[in-house]
């Protein structure tokens, strides 16, 4: 595993982003693109980017792919969050982390119930960190994507956010420390 990295300017990073849906395609993607667009405009690259059936083993599996390599510092992962049938992001992604950031999924409920009201509990949103790469967990909505991006994700991946942002726990390749 590569080495964590001592943070002083912005250090943009690799992010993947993967999108859980049973009917989207690569042209019907709107909230994958829209977190494809924001991670760029804020400096990051696009690490890749994927579109998996919701399938507890099929998210595992392609997390699974990025959480083993060194090129992938953060995950970012959109639907497969509500409470229909087929919706088991969370119970895919949960298993999978060595710690769970707890105060994710409440500070997006809190933001979005400003926006949505009650409806906000019926979105699992979580994230967590697994071999030293964070992935967040966010509904699959224009709308829930850029909430979790514009008021919570996008500072906590800024390495000049202060007090303290994830940039200094994530994993960065040999070659770049």
């Amino acid at each position: 595993m590569g080495q964590h990295k001592k943070v002083t300017g912005f250090i943009p990073l690799n992010i993947a982003v993967l999108t859980v849906s049973d009917t989207r395609t690569e042209e019907t993607d709107t909230s994958g693109h829209l977190l494809v667009d924001s991670l760029q405009a804020a400096g990051h690259k696009l690490g890749d980017k994927r579109i998996v059936i919701d399938d507890i083993y099929q998210i595992r599996a392609e997390l699974s792919r990025w959480i083993a390599t060194d090129k992938i510092q953060a995950v970012l992962i959109t639907g497969g969050t509500g409470f229909t049938g087929r919706d088991s992001t969370p119970e895919a992604v949960l298993p999978l982390f060595d710690k769970v950031v707890d105060g994710y999924g409440e500070l997006f409920r809190q933001v979005s119930f400003e926006q949505i009201g009650t409806s906000t509990i019926q979105s699992r949103a979580v994230a967590g960190f697994a071999n030293g790469t964070v992935m967040f967990v966010m509904p699959g909505s224009n709308n829930g994507c850029k909430t979790a991006w514009e008021q919570i994700i996008r500072e906590q991946l800024d390495s000049r956010q202060r007090p303290c942002n994830f940039v200094e726990q994530l994993k960065f390749e040999q070659a770049e420390v």
